[in-house]
């Protein structure tokens, strides 16, 4: 169990480890008090952002502390806090509730989140403090991720652009199959217009955090994941997952160019601003594709003429950069599929068929 901080007058905040705190994840509210840029940046998942400081307020704190004083640093620190404090107790008082626990984090468990939870613990609410913070997370998580992947044998899905491997993976996983999709994890389909209607990337500590958690409750040793490159988007696979999905089954699935035009066009038009984010990921296109061929394009994707141009982008584009990325495997199928639900079961009978397994 966790050591004791004694506060205020014998009052006690129990200081947690991350992995005593996962045996009970359903007994805790997490609660990040640091600022909203770390949050955004990654943060433990479930956790609610209740920031002491506003990014300003950290930023001007940290450059006194490091460059001036650490007193200074901290009266501003307190000035800043004091006036947020009604509004700070308010939110916890909402999270709370007679059989949760709040548990506080910082950036490395120090004094952001020992002072709140030390206030918070005396006005007579259960509060936990986290050991380590978001640092002793991290360190869980790197190195509690190698493990899981030492006993994983990876059945790798490799397919040409807009054959639906994103979708297929994610109907193996309502069947029962293990499944990690790394897309999901990265908020990036992979390709240079692979961000359109995502939002923002995934960091990289906060990509690794979400392969941790679609892998931890994996029952058995295969799990299915689609084939990328090592690099998705912003984000970087690391080299002992890459290295095992080498390792692993690698099969082959395709599909007509029609099937594979109408999955496209459903995969990157549905967003309000999609236009406008095709038209923005085709500029960095330039250096494969010419000038005058990304403003015809452009043309169409104005007067939605989706259909022509997803077409012409796998046969000019994505088909032979695909090609000469495939070279490189060995497969042990080649799958053709008309649908989704086709793809599924065609990929449900290969494992049935060749690993002899329950799923």
């Amino acid at each position: 169990m966790g050591n004791r901080l004694t506060i205020n007058g014998g009052k006690m905040v129990k200081l947690v480890e991350y992995s005593e705190v996962l045996e009970k994840l359903e007994e805790y509210i997490i609660i990040d008090v640091r600022s909203p840029k770390e949050y955004s940046e990654a943060t433990i998942p479930g956790a609610i952002n209740i920031p002491l400081f506003d990014d300003k307020e950290r930023e001007q704190i940290g450059y006194i502390y490091v460059n001036e004083s650490v007193e200074k640093a901290k009266r501003i620190g307190i000035e800043a806090v004091s006036k947020k404090l009604p509004y700070i107790y308010d939110e916890i008082l909402l999270l709370h509730k007679p059989h949760k626990k709040l548990l506080f984090f910082c950036a490395k468990g120090g004094m952001r989140s020992g002072s709140i939870s030390s206030l918070i613990s005396s006005l007579g609410v259960t509060a936990c403090k986290l050991k380590g913070g978001y640092k002793g997370y991290r360190e869980f998580i790197n190195r509690e991720l190698p493990a899981i992947n030492e006993d994983i044998k990876y059945i790798v899905v490799h397919g040409k652009t807009g054959t639906g491997k994103t979708k297929i993976l994610e109907k193996l996983r309502n069947i029962g199959f293990n499944v990690l999709d790394l897309e999901h994890a990265a908020n990036h389909r992979g390709s240079l217009l692979g961000s359109v209607g995502l939002g923002a990337p995934s960091s990289q500590k906060m990509f690794e955090t979400l392969i941790y958690e679609q892998l931890k409750d994996k029952n058995g040793i295969y799990v299915f994941v689609e084939g990328e490159s090592k690099r998705i988007g912003k984000t970087i696979i690391p080299d002992y997952i890459f290295s095992a999905m080498r390792d692993g089954y690698h099969i082959y699935i395709d599909g007509s160019i029609r099937f594979r035009s109408e999955n496209l066009i459903n995969d990157y038009t549905m967003s309000p601003n999609a236009n406008i984010e095709i038209i923005e990921a085709l500029e960095n296109m330039k250096k494969y594709i010419n000038e005058k061929n990304i403003d015809e394009y452009k043309n169409m994707i104005n007067n939605k003429e989706y259909e022509k141009v997803s077409e012409e982008l796998m046969l000019k584009y994505y088909d032979p950069m695909y090609k000469n990325s495939s070279k490189s495997h060995n497969f042990e199928a080649f799958i053709d599929i008309k649908s989704i639900d086709d793809g599924v079961n065609k990929l449900k009978k290969w494992f049935e068929d060749n690993l002899d397994l329950e799923v």
